[in-house]
């Protein structure tokens, strides 16, 4: 993840960024039937953080696209598309909690924090569920969910995956952190 403060790309990195998005969004007319790509980047382009946080989910191997178009508010909703979990956030635990409850071995990092400095959120479920609906997504791999609060009071979390045209969603202690498993995000512009 970039180290900048200011959270705001350089006017070169906002076009290479750009570059990379829109040849993705032309390779993935599938994910975003009716949505103009012009328009995607006219409402970017209106906010510096929210093109720094389409980066740092690039840098860490997310491949966000756009995937859903949010009529109530106006927002263009981009995921983490990348076939497998997104390698630069894998080997986390969910949260700060769950991170720092290891007596030995503690992650590096966690989803839960990872996801704020970022300034995404971490799937729900049924975002999940939307994201495989246009895929096949963690074939190999896993992704944290974002874990309602009742199940994370007891010491759980959530993931999910796709196996056998499936998709899966499993339970954790929060402290657990797997080298094929990361999370996704979602980020609305």
């Amino acid at each position: 993840m970039s180290t900048v403060n200011n959270k705001e790309l350089s006017s070169a990195q906002s076009d290479e960024l750009i570059t990379v998005l829109k040849t993705r969004f032309e390779k993935n007319e599938h994910r975003h039937k009716g949505i103009q790509f012009n328009a995607v980047i006219e409402k970017l382009n209106k906010s510096k953080t929210k093109l720094w946080s389409l980066n740092e989910m690039e840098l860490t191997g997310g491949e966000p696209d756009v995937i859903d178009f949010d009529e109530e508010t106006g927002e263009y909703i981009f995921v983490d598309c990348a076939a497998e979990s997104p390698k630069g956030r894998r080997s986390t635990a969910y949260d700060h909690e769950g991170q720092y409850s290891r007596k030995e071995h503690i992650p590096e990092n966690n989803a839960v924090d990872m996801a704020t400095e970022m300034g995404i959120e971490i799937l729900t479920e049924e975002d999940y569920r939307k994201l495989q609906s246009l895929g096949d997504f963690d074939l190999k791999t896993s992704s944290w969910l974002k874990t309602p609060q009742n199940i994370r009071a007891l010491g759980g979390a959530i993931f999910g995956d796709k196996r056998y045209n499936n998709v899966f969603i499993y339970h954790n202690g929060a402290q657990s952190y797997y080298a094929a498993r990361a999370f996704r995000g979602l980020l609305r512009v």
